[in-house]
């Protein structure tokens, strides 16, 4: 993992003083508990997660994500990952949509055919199209790639379930919380949404996510 992206303490303080319950939740989670985004910097790691992390909870995920993680003898790179059978990866407990993600992910990262490097170079909305053209990655998949991969400081995942609860908990609002109002949250975190969105999914669940 890298350090915290520069932005944070920048951020914190600019949501604290655009909402008050922002403000509450980023002191509840204050140093030295305190546990920050960060990133591990391998785009083809998180992507496998990512997919394997779709529509399962998150122990179920990280249960499914360490099996593949020891068929890999503890390295996820894409040469080691496409010599893995399907028999082998169905075993991990992997659907068969997912295994056919994580195939061809494995070979486009071979083949060169898609390139994070690019990713470096492009906007919010250009990244999700591109990570959005390989197979099992929908916009929520790369929103996630972003912020967690990328770090990047401005992504707010409305298709995320955890958002919308936490959303929903903290601003007393049913569920789902309209969407006015969630665009409405966007416009006051923005250009930091990114890490609203992470004290946001703390106040619902203890144990940080990563990818």
């Amino acid at each position: 993992m890298t350090k915290k992206p520069k932005y944070w303490l920048t951020a914190k303080k600019y949501l604290s003083n655009k909402d008050k319950i922002m403000e509450k939740l980023i002191k509840s989670y204050k140093s030295p508990s305190e546990v920050i985004l960060t990133s591990r910097k391998d785009v083809f790691f998180s992507l496998c997660k990512s997919i394997i992390g779709q529509q399962i909870s998150v122990a179920a995920a990280n249960s499914i994500f360490l099996n593949f993680k020891q068929e890999a003898n503890g390295k996820i790179k894409p040469l080691i990952v496409s010599k893995l059978t399907t028999a082998k990866l169905r075993k991990c407990g992997l659907s068969r949509q997912k295994i056919l993600g994580i195939k061809s992910l494995s070979k486009q990262m071979i083949e060169k055919s898609f390139n994070p490097k690019l990713i470096e170079k492009m906007n919010d909305e250009e990244a999700i199209e591109y990570l959005s053209k390989l197979r099992q990655i929908g916009k929520w998949s790369a929103e996630m790639i972003l912020l967690f991969t990328y770090n990047r400081p401005n992504i707010w995942p409305i298709q995320d379930i955890g958002l919308l609860r936490a959303i929903s908990k903290n601003y007393k609002k049913d569920y789902l919380p309209p969407e006015k109002f969630v665009n409405l949250l966007k416009k006051r975190f923005s250009p930091y949404c990114s890490v609203a969105t992470w004290y946001l999914w703390r106040s619902i669940d203890p144990e940080p996510i990563q990818y």
